[in-house]
């Protein structure tokens, strides 16, 4: 029997009291007008784009200190794993001086809805040394500490947006926030939180406030889109601050100490670009990140990068006029997040085809052409901050207009893209992969297979980036490499540059079925937490229970790459790790059956079931319609 954790617990971290005290100090509400973009004087150094030549002068002064910071939690981590006949410790005491020689290690969280930020949230809780037991044997407590880069794309930006909005907090202490504020997701985000009044009256008050915040934005001249209401309405469920904390901002992440200290991960957000019009392959989108100092992108489209927290402004090929303002404001936190997760505006767009009462259909159907229906599922970030910029090579140069969409539109599910960049020489990237690619909303490898084909893609929109081979989905499924870790890129003598090895995890069912519908808006306490619980023991197979050499083929994982540069014998038990779990190449591209995982545990109980799938999502929108009808009155 897997022996599990349980979320959450009244000690839930190793000083409850520090993580809980740590959740109410946020990041910083530095937005000048709440959710309205202002015009102000520039600072003297006024800001201009950058072609993504390189990295950023303060991404690479902000790796300084976080690669020192890796030392001691990876020395910490490895000493656990205990390697046979390797002092893993020893090594990187003898490399300490040399970063280059040193692992490199990201954390990639899919997108997935509400599956994908719990899922993510259990793989997190059991990386995360501050959790209770998590360094225990078994565990995997301390990778999170020893990462440079961690990736969210759709709900895994969701996961780790609300981690770093909310001072870098842990799992646990979102989950037993005191004051109810956060992760709270048994009221529907249609719904809106529980205000301690009768629903009706609290789900219109909270429209009316999204209401007014996205139209001070339309009133400052700015262009709104459906991700303006989505982006607000997940701020309330994701930031410990009051309405959601609207003037809290994706650049003041880089304003707190504990960021700028090193001491997290860097937190990076994935966006595609995309017309209203335009359909999305994942060939020709240009893949965006956003990161705590710049928004842009390495593909040799638009190739450029602009300081986030000047977006808004009005650049025209790549600086400001002498007589123009800066914006600030703009980059709001939960715009940043809905964006990369504005796939979720298409529930809206399905209202026809419901059995809703007709009265709501009535209603979002009049939000749906106040805001445009050529918006629905974009996100709008005009001005173009690109305008004018690349000309030759831009697809977006000659548009004041740019507009964004879930960065999973291009199938591309797990943000592997800014992790792949050759400038960042990532070496181990662990993939946390809730998608729902399977009739029963499991992974399939989809988003490798996307990652793998862009790369190979002649246009050369890869733009010098290095992928391992990746099977295709039918072989994932029929050699199981969708149901358990799963290594790719193991012999890197395979490609010609660098190129990170990649450690699959897929969403399994361990102790409770997670596979819930990406349009699911709401689950019950004793679900989400089951999910989460699910998710820790998915990346530590049951706290090594379903495979006692797992932690130690972790450590061969992460040691990999450097081992290589070091010229470094593998121990032993590190190949025999990789005989294990790397993919060998074979594939079996037959169709499947139906892929029905079974448990690999004893299943937890929760109390009422959330199984329905996305088509019966519209039932919870009729009562929280009710209430927004009374704003039109």
């Amino acid at each position: 029997m897997i022996n599990t954790r349980v979320f959450p617990i009244a000690a839930c971290c190793c000083d409850a009291s520090a993580s809980l005290d740590a959740l109410y100090r946020r990041a910083l509400p530095n937005a000048p007008d709440g959710y309205t973009p202002e015009h102000l004087d520039c600072p003297a150094n006024r800001p201009v784009l950058r072609s993504a030549e390189g990295l950023s002068s303060n991404e690479s002064s902000w790796l300084d200190a976080r690669r020192n910071k890796t030392l001691d939690p990876m020395r910490d981590l490895l000493r656990r794993i205990n390697i046979p006949n390797f002092d893993g410790p020893s090594y990187i005491d003898r490399n300490a001086n040399n970063q280059s020689a040193l692992p490199n290690i990201g954390i990639a969280v899919s997108g997935g809805g509400y599956r994908a930020l719990t899922n993510g949230a259990g793989a997190i809780a059991a990386f995360d040394s501050r959790e209770d037991n998590s360094t225990s044997p078994g565990h995997l407590g301390g990778l999170l500490q020893s990462a440079t880069y961690l990736g969210g794309l759709s709900g895994g930006g969701w996961l780790v947006g609300s981690l770093f909005i909310n001072n870098f907090s842990t799992v646990s202490a979102l989950l037993n926030d005191p004051s109810h504020t956060v992760w709270q997701f048994d009221h529907s985000i249609i719904e809106g939180p529980d205000a301690g009044g009768v629903q009706l009256l609290d789900t219109a008050s909270y429209f009316h406030k999204i209401e007014d915040q996205v139209s001070d934005k339309a009133d400052a001249g700015f262009n709104r889109s459906l991700t303006d209401y989505w982006g607000r309405a997940l701020s309330f469920q994701l930031i410990n601050a009051t309405d959601g904390g609207p003037g809290y901002t994706w650049s003041s992440i880089a304003l707190a100490d504990n960021f700028n200290q090193g001491n997290t991960p860097f937190p990076v957000l994935v966006a595609d670009a995309r017309a209203p019009d335009e359909t999305v392959i994942s060939g020709n989108s240009t893949v965006y990140e956003f990161n705590p100092y710049e928004f842009g992108t390495w593909d040799p489209t638009t190739f450029a990068f602009v300081p986030v927290e000047y977006l808004g402004s009005n650049f025209s090929n790549g600086v400001l006029a002498p007589s123009a303002r800066c914006v600030r404001g703009f980059d709001n936190a939960g715009y940043v997040m809905g964006t990369s997760s504005s796939l979720f505006n298409q529930f809206l767009l399905q209202v026809n085809t419901t059995s809703i009462p007709n009265f709501a259909k009535s209603f979002i159907t009049d939000l749906l052409t106040s805001v445009g229906k050529d918006n629905n599922d974009i996100a709008d970030y005009s001005p173009n901050p690109f305008y004018g910029y690349h000309n030759s090579t831009s697809r977006n140069a000659q548009s004041n207009r740019l507009t964004l969409v879930d960065g999973g539109e291009d199938l591309q599910n797990i943000p592997l893209h800014p992790m792949i960049q050759p400038h960042r020489q990532v070496d181990v990237i662990f993939a946390v992969d809730s998608s729902a690619d399977t009739d029963n909303y499991w992974p399939n490898g989809t988003s490798l297979v996307a990652t793998y084909e862009r790369n190979l893609n002649t246009t050369g929109i890869g733009n010098g980036t290095s992928f391992p081979s990746i099977p295709d989905t039918n072989t994932f499924v029929n050699l199981g490499l969708n149901n358990h870790p799963t290594f790719f890129g193991c012999n890197s003598s395979n490609t010609s540059s660098i190129t990170p090895l990649i450690v699959y995890l897929p969403n399994s069912p361990y102790v409770f079925q997670s596979n819930i519908s990406t349009f699911t808006l709401s689950y019950n306490t004793t679900t989400r937490d089951a999910v989460v619980q699910n998710g820790y023991d998915v990346v530590t197979m049951g706290n090594a229970t379903v495979d006692p050499q797992w932690p130690v083929c972790v450590g061969c994982a992460i040691l990999s790459r450097s081992l290589e540069r070091t010229g470094t014998q593998t121990p032993e038990a590190c190949t025999q790790c990789f005989e294990k779990y790397c993919w060998d190449g074979k594939t079996s591209s037959a169709k499947p059956p139906s892929y029905e995982p079974p448990f690999k545990g004893q299943a937890v109980k929760t109390s009422a079931s959330i199984r329905q799938r996305g088509d019966v999502l519209m039932t919870v929108v009729a009562s929280a319609m009710v209430g927004m009808m009374m704003l039109a009155l």
